[in-house]
């Protein structure tokens, strides 16, 4: 029986997996960094914080992720014109001595078993709207397109500064990278623009960690981005999370299968919610499984973690997977 780790590289490189990826298992999160400690973050149904970029975030209670307050008073870009006198990068680099926990935090992690994964968030395209407002920033690809490019540009770089300090300190295996690039139901940008705009921003960055050692890119978008996996092959990226069901997998697995991995295909919102059952959640799993098959897919709820809304979900999920992981393991997978 292969490792958690073994499963999970047998899986993403197109080997012989012998059962399903059972979520993150074979990631080990890492959250904590000297900038993301000094990094401020809302709690969840605690008031607003303002962060190192200078956004003001909070997360309400019984919602699933922060999210930037954004009225005219608390938008930072207030005249893209002049993004520059608005926006500062925060510093992300620290001596070795206030990297000693992380690095202490990583190495008691069996590396045989899991893969040491950054938490990375948010992304380019989110860095932009949580400095101008959703709105604003979609408009401005198309009223201030010169802007934008330096904007990107300059995030990029400090992306890669910090890409660069993560490699040095806490040697990763995999990077697990936040940026959600839709809604449900469509893309926030055409293909062509977010080409234009994104991808060589993104293959700089990948490629940082990848000379850093990184062997695995995972990319969080929970929403529809089907239209922009040619693009996702391009900047490097091996795992889709957060592929939801809007997305026709069974179309992606067979045209794209064979370059990039989807892990999701069950949707939060199906079972993540206040009447959630077991009986629904082994149902979803049977689904995944008849549906999606088992090449070029990790079940996983759409979820950018292993946490959920309601208490017990997670675990539920984890267990289904489990049971009939030990099912297809019996028939030989």
């Amino acid at each position: 029986m292969l490792t958690k780790k073994q499963n999970f590289l047998e899986t993403v490189r197109r080997g012989t997996p012998d059962r399903y990826v059972n979520q993150y298992e074979a990631l080990e999160l890492m959250f904590a960094t000297p900038y993301a400690a000094r990094n401020p973050r809302p709690v969840p149904g605690g008031g607003p914080v303002v962060n190192a970029w200078g956004v003001t975030v909070e997360f309400p209670a019984g919602m699933p992720g922060p999210f930037p307050i954004h009225d005219p008073e608390h938008i930072v870009i207030k005249d893209m014109e002049h993004w520059r006198d608005y926006v500062k990068a925060p510093n992300v680099i620290f001596p070795e001595e206030d990297w000693a926990p992380f690095i202490e935090m990583v190495n008691k992690v069996d590396r045989n078993e899991k893969m040491i994964a950054p938490f990375v968030a948010p992304g380019l395209f989110e860095q932009c709207h949580y400095l101008l407002e959703i709105q604003n920033c979609l408009m401005a690809f198309y009223e201030y397109p010169d802007e934008m490019h330096e904007l990107i540009d300059y995030i990029t770089e400090w992306e890669i500064t910090y890409a660069k300090e993560i490699c040095k300190y806490l040697k990763p295996d995999a990077l697990f990278h936040h940026d959600d690039w839709g809604s449900g139901a469509s893309s926030f940008l055409s293909p062509e623009m977010f080409e234009e705009f994104f991808v060589p921003g993104y293959k700089r960055i990948y490629d940082t960690y990848r000379e850093g050692g990184v062997q695995v890119i995972i990319h969080h978008s929970d929403s529809y981005a089907a239209n922009l996996v040619p693009s996702m092959i391009k900047m490097g990226i091996d795992v889709w999370q957060g592929v939801m069901t809007s997305n026709n997998i069974p179309e992606l697995i067979a045209k794209y299968g064979d370059k990039i991995t989807f892990m999701g295909g069950i949707d939060s919102a199906t079972i993540d919610h206040v009447n959630w059952s077991r009986e629904q959640i082994a149902s979803e799993v049977a689904r995944v499984e008849k549906e999606y098959g088992r090449k070029a897919f990790i079940p996983c709820n759409t979820m950018g973690d292993p946490g959920c809304l309601y208490e017990g979900v997670n675990v539920t999920l984890t267990d289904e997977i489990e049971k009939l992981n030990q099912k297809l393991m019996a028939e030989g997978f």
